[in-house]
């Protein structure tokens, strides 16, 4: 579940050359605010832990009040999410972890966070493992940062996973969606010198299993594995899935609605494509294990390489 992002604040500065110094204040500007908005969260998260809804109180805005959106409804009540998250003390809250998937400036002034917030929860049968999705759009406000809009998603359970995860997601995992074509160029070129294959995997930085096979990847027993045979290349389809779907088609990736991602195609040297996923095979990372992985890397990889 992600938050709808309809405006977005692209400085003119990334299309004129001669502004460069005008973009370096602006990229400067965009990275002091994503720190102050990530030092916040860890402040919000301490507060959660205390499980007082008074200190959460200070951390939303008042004026216009918050806007808190879930399953039940939409509200406009400042004090909704302090009430909810103070309350989750009384459940035996502990393990409290929200990751950071993606972090975006849908206009100046103001940070979208989607966060993937793991903890534990005390219940009859024992201590249960649960998740949830929640997006938080983070507001400078006379120089203070507070939260203005929540999306938030019910309590789930967090399936158990053999995959590594990572401890803090690569937020920029997922380029641009209009840097996918020049990138698989490139990966293109540097397979046809070193005759390696090339992996696509279309996904985007809110998507947990994306971040989780990229892990695996990255991971001690397969990292190799990857590196002898593939160039991985990040296919970028957009917060609402509505991006790169051409070249999905053209790869014959089957993109739904919501995307099944993460969704791989293999490509040889020549770009002819070997391999394409589907069904969303890899969508869930809960359903597969390093095992599985490896199996799939072994045996798409070029033959001379295997």
């Amino acid at each position: 579940m992600k938050m709808r992002r309809t405006l977005y604040f692209v400085p003119l500065c990334l299309l004129l050359q001669a502004a460069s110094s005008a973009c370096l204040r602006a990229q400067s500007a965009t990275h002091a605010a994503d720190a102050a908005v990530l030092a916040s969260l860890d402040r919000w998260k301490a507060a959660v832990v205390m499980g007082n809804q008074q200190s959460l109180v200070p951390f939303y805005a008042s004026l216009p009040p918050a806007r808190t959106q879930t399953a039940q409804g939409t509200s406009a009540d400042p004090s909704a999410e302090p009430r909810f998250w103070s309350a989750l003390a009384a459940q035996g809250i502990s393990g409290f972890n929200p990751k950071v998937l993606e972090v975006l400036h849908p206009e100046r002034g103001a940070v979208l966070l989607d966060l993937r917030v793991e903890f534990d929860l005390r219940t009859s049968s024992g201590v249960q493992s649960a998740v949830m999705s929640v997006a938080q759009v983070w507001a400078d406000l006379g120089g203070e940062w507070r939260i203005v809009a929540t999306q938030r998603g019910d309590i789930a359970a967090n399936p158990a996973r053999t995959l590594p995860q990572p401890s803090k997601p690569n937020t920029n995992l997922y380029p641009p969606p209009e840097k996918a074509r020049s990138e698989i160029a490139a990966a293109l070129a540097l397979a046809a010198k070193d005759h390696k294959r090339v992996i696509l995997v279309f996904g985007g930085n809110w998507c947990y299993d994306c971040h989780v096979l990229d892990a695996t990847f990255h991971s001690k027993d397969i990292a190799p594995l990857v590196a002898a045979n593939y160039h991985v290349v990040h296919i970028n389809v957009g917060e609402e899935g509505d991006q790169n779907l051409d070249l999905a088609n053209y790869y014959g990736i089957p993109l739904t609605t919501p995307p099944r991602v993460p969704s791989l195609a293999v490509l040889d040297s020549d770009g002819r494509l070997v391999f394409a996923q589907k069904q969303g095979e890899f969508d869930n990372s809960a359903r597969f294990s390093p095992a599985d992985v490896t199996a799939f890397l072994k045996k798409w990889a070029p033959p001379h390489q295997s």
